[in-house]
């Protein structure tokens, strides 16, 4: 049980990277000379495609001026200095479906450089570090950090969990709806869920003109897959405890 006014358990932002980078289908590569959009990534994310090494952080390269720097303090050494951009979609048809944007800044190596090995197929990357941008606010992640975090168990499945939720069943959304705080649901038009992870399910609360979340988080994190069922077979009982209310308009 929750103790009150404990923080909801969520994905750490190195955790969110990695979910978004195994998930992620295409991505935008940016260098000093072009701007290339890559897609058809097969599904199976950005690791089986660009392997991340360690980088000597160059002059003028670190996090806070990055942007900044110019294309003159790029090395000479044959290395690109280029920015992978990533951006994290709804699944559902929500407003403002963004619901994230990974950047991987660091530098492309060149594909003879034997001092870097790669898995067949995959573009090697010094790596500098990541960013993580939701709701307007940008965190930075390291390597270490990247490595160290687990990518969500769900990750690669939540599109397809979510809209066979909202395509098949739409009742348990209402339902799901009763474990809203009151004070969110006053005047929602429309609930649709944005978000699953191993912590639990996120409803997009839409009203006339804005909108907010809700997060209903699970008994018990998910280890597997196997367990999603289980998680919100068991958010469902407890919703159906709860006493209906009349939100939504008829």
């Amino acid at each position: 049980m929750r103790l009150f006014n404990t923080p909801l358990a969520q994905p750490t932002s190195a955790e969110r990277i990695r979910s978004i980078l195994a998930a992620a289908d295409s991505m935008t590569v940016v260098t000093d000379e072009e701007r290339t959009e890559v897609s058809r990534l097969d599904g199976t994310g950005v690791s089986e495609h660009i392997h991340l090494h360690p980088a000597t952080l160059r002059e003028g390269d670190g996090p806070a001026d990055w942007a900044s720097s110019s294309a003159s303090d790029s090395p000479s050494d044959g290395h690109v200095r280029a920015t992978l951009e990533f951006t994290d979609i709804a699944p559902t048809p929500v407003r403002d479906r963004v619901r994230a944007r990974v950047f991987l800044a660091g530098w492309l190596i060149n594909a003879n450089d034997a001092s870097h090995m790669s898995p067949k197929g995959s573009r090697c990357m010094e790596f500098a570090h990541a960013v993580l941008e939701t709701a307007g606010e940008r965190v930075t992640v390291s390597l270490d950090e990247l490595s160290a975090a687990e990518t969500d168990p769900l990750a690669t499945c939540e599109a397809g969990m979510l809209t066979h939720l909202v395509d098949d069943h739409s009742d348990l959304v209402g339902l799901l709806l009763r474990l809203v705080k009151p004070r969110l649901a006053m005047g929602v038009r429309r609930a649709v869920p944005v978000a699953i992870d191993r912590y639990g399910i996120t409803l997009r609360l839409e009203y006339d003109r804005t909108h907010d979340d809700a997060r209903l988080p699970f008994p018990a994190p998910i280890r597997d897959v196997d367990q999603a069922g289980v998680r919100i077979h068991a958010l469902l009982n407890t919703a159906r405890h709860r006493s209906p209310r009349n939100w939504l308009p008829s």
